[in-house]
């Protein structure tokens, strides 16, 4: 089967970043390749939008150039609690919990432990010339987490990012598939690192359930047509929850990019995620274990929102532990807010 052709429209290409829109071909082409079909009309854009929201929402469209605003009925917020060792813990109950929106507590309508949803994630490699040396162990532990974690109703798409973006093997469960895909990946000159958050973040809003992304780089971004704040916003509005795995050869190293770094630790921060460090295959397979052990023991907390605020776009969550168990102390990971407005997704 060839690739899919992109649809786009005058009114669709208003709604993508200025930065992306500015870049001519490439970065266009390389959205082609990862299927990102777009719609004839603002009204179907439109649909989609609201869709990819978590719960119900209402939608209002007036025409091609107007503001696309969600109403969101149902929030959900993933939680992961872990110990001072970074354990998971999986035995709390709702009254563990206390849920706030902009500082106002709410009413935790929906409670559960969503091992069983599924579970989509992206996988983003770093293959630019600094990695030469250690791609070949990243792609080994990223095999063996691809065979811990997948189970049949979930989906594994992988990608590999250096001064473009491609998709190597799209969603799927199907494990000799993502083997093979990930073989013999080219490298390149430079690292686009917040592209691929971007995109993989698009590739994750058209999912059900639970939506992650494990990003494996040595550093920061070299060449991105997008900046850090459009790559948060994308995987905020896309509700994926982004797990980082630093890349760090020689600790000291005069080359290493800490402001990479720093900007990964925040992004993680900020979707519910965690970042790890790792300088060999034995610490890539403890941080993956890591991750495939907090998938399976997260806690849904779902609320109406009980006020609404018409000037606020951005809605900032905390979720705080009432009465937990002995062992403490425990820290609750989680998104940092959700957007009641699309931007220009």
């Amino acid at each position: 089967m060839g690739p899919r052709r992109i649809i786009r429209s005058d009114s669709c290409m208003r709604r993508i970043p200025k930065k992306l829109r500015a870049s001519s071909s490439q970065l266009r082409a390389n959205l082609g390749k990862i299927g990102w079909l777009e719609a004839r009309s603002s009204k179907l854009v439109a649909f989609l939008l609201a869709v990819s929201m978590i719960g119900s929402a209402v939608l209002i469209a007036q025409d091609a150039d107007s503001t696309i605003k969600v109403d969101v009925k149902l929030v959900n917020v993933f939680v992961t609690v872990t110990d001072a060792r970074g354990a998971p813990l999986a035995s709390l109950q709702k009254e563990n919990f206390v849920l706030k929106e902009d500082g106002k507590e709410q009413k935790i309508a929906v409670f559960s432990k969503e091992s069983a949803l599924p579970l989509s994630i992206v996988l983003a490699v770093d293959t630019s010339l600094s990695t030469r040396k250690d791609l070949p162990l990243e792609l080994i532990s990223a095999r063996k987490f691809a065979h811990t974690i997948l189970r049949p109703v979930d989906g594994m798409s992988v990608y590999k990012f250096s001064e473009t973006v491609s998709q190597m093997v799209p969603f799927t469960n199907d494990l000799k598939t993502i083997d093979e895909g990930m073989d013999h990946p080219r490298l390149g000159s430079a690292t686009a690192l917040y592209d691929a958050i971007f995109l993989g973040s698009h590739a994750l809003s058209r999912r059900q359930g639970r939506k992650v992304m494990v990003v494996i780089t040595d550093g920061g971004d070299t060449m991105s047509q997008v900046d850090y704040k459009e790559a948060l916003r994308a995987a905020q509005e896309a509700e994926a929850i982004i797990y980082s795995i630093i890349i760090v050869p020689i600790e000291a190293s005069a080359g290493r990019d800490t402001g990479g770094e720093h900007a990964l630790i925040q992004v993680s921060f900020d979707t519910g995620g965690k970042y790890y460090y790792a300088k060999s295959l034995s610490q890539l397979d403890d941080a993956f274990r890591q991750i495939s052990d907090e998938l399976r023991t997260q806690y849904l907390l779902a609320y109406y929102p009980s006020e609404r605020y018409s000037n606020s776009q951005f809605r900032q969550l905390r979720v705080d532990l009432a009465n937990p168990p002995p062992g403490g102390p425990f820290q609750a990971h989680y998104r940092a807010g959700y957007y009641t407005r699309k931007g220009s997704f």
